[in-house]
């Protein structure tokens, strides 16, 4: 036999309520954003892997290295909030 908590016993259900910023338009905004940002990554990628089609090693080595200064920004600007 198995013991029931009597605090928890007599507590109402909880309701699912809608919020305001819940509704189908802001998913639909932030469905576009993911799927933007996706396709920015990916066309980056296929840009790069053409360079390295192209040109070889250096398409390779020269687009990673003239990106370190913006990785450098991105990380103080993360790390300042």
């Amino acid at each position: 036999m198995s013991k029931i908590d009597p605090t928890l016993a007599h507590q109402a259900p909880v309701e699912k309520t809608e919020h305001p910023d819940e509704t189908g338009q802001d998913r639909k905004s932030e469905n576009r954003r993911d799927a933007m940002i996706i396709l920015a990554t990916v066309a980056g990628l296929a840009l790069w892997g053409g360079a390295v089609a192209l040109w070889g090693i250096p398409g390779l080595y020269i687009p990673a290295l003239a990106l370190v200064p913006v990785i450098w920004i991105l990380l103080l600007m993360v790390t300042r909030g």
